[in-house]
C-alpha cells in the first residue's frame, strides 16, 4: 500500500536548452552596445587629447610671434606627445596680420606622417603685430 511518487529536482535537458538560448539571444546585443561605447570612448580619448594639444600650440604660437613675427610658423609631423603629430600652416594675410592653422592628430599607421584621415581636429587663429 505504498504509493511510489516520482519527485524529480532540477530542470530538463529541453529547458535547459531553451533558458540558454534565451540567454544568450539577450546578452549579445549587450555586448555589442558595451563594445561601441567603448570604441566611442576611446574616439572622445584621443580627440580630447588633439584637442588639448592643439590648444598647447597654438598658445606657443601666440607667445613666439611677439618677437619673431615675421618668422615662418610652418611646420609639418611635429611629435608632440608620443604619437601625436601636428601640422602648423601660415600665411600673411596683410603686414600686421598672420593666418595659422593647426592640425593635430595621432599617428596610427605608425608612418611619421600625419595624414588627412588621422587628422583629428584643426584650430584656426590669427595673429597680429604687436
Amino acid at each position: 500500500m505504498y504509493k511510489t511518487v516520482n519527485k524529480q529536482n532540477g530542470f530538463t535537458l529541453p529547458e535547459v536548452l531553451v533558458a540558454s538560448a534565451l540567454l544568450v539571444l539577450a546578452i549579445v546585443p549587450i555586448l555589442k552596445v558595451l563594445a561601441q561605447i567603448n570604441m566611442n570612448t576611446v574616439v572622445v580619448e584621443r580627440k580630447t587629447k588633439s584637442l588639448s594639444l592643439a590648444k598647447m600650440k597654438v598658445n606657443q604660437l601666440h607667445a613666439k610671434s611677439i618677437k619673431n613675427f615675421n618668422d615662418d610658423f610652418s611646420e609639418t609631423n611635429l611629435v608632440l606627445d608620443n604619437s601625436y603629430l601636428c601640422n602648423i600652416s601660415n600665411q600673411f594675410v596683410n603686414s600686421n596680420l598672420k593666418a595659422v592653422s593647426v592640425s593635430v592628430g595621432m599617428d596610427r599607421n605608425g608612418s611619421g606622417t600625419l595624414e588627412g584621415g588621422e587628422i583629428e581636429i584643426t584650430l584656426q587663429t590669427q595673429l597680429a603685430r604687436r
